[in-house]
């Protein structure tokens, strides 16, 4: 398993908007998708208008390849795509150990 971890930035004033359409397509969508496995959303304190986003799939490729080439990005994008404020910084995490 791999956490894809995306810290997004969102246009100031459309939170509440953009939580609603994330939380429709995370429902509609992600459950489609070869590999995914659950979701998790941050969003920050400060800037309150930053989120992040804790992806798991089972592997990279499942989001790399499989996911990002698919019809099913071109959706999720079209569902969150225009309340971004800056293209996501996205990475992928595998875990070390848990306590």
């Amino acid at each position: 398993m791999i956490t894809e971890i995306a810290i997004v930035e969102i246009v100031v004033g459309k939170e509440a908007e953009f939580e609603v359409a994330l939380a429709t397509a995370v429902k509609t969508i992600l459950p489609q998708a070869k590999g995914y496995i659950n979701f998790r959303l941050t969003r920050g304190i400060e800037r309150t208008n930053v989120y992040t986003f804790l992806i798991n799939w089972d592997t990279l490729e499942d989001h790399t390849i499989e996911f990002r080439n698919s019809d099913l990005f071109v959706q999720w994008r079209t569902q969150i795509g225009s309340f971004f404020l800056n293209p996501p910084q996205i990475e992928h995490w595998t875990t070390v150990f848990k306590a």
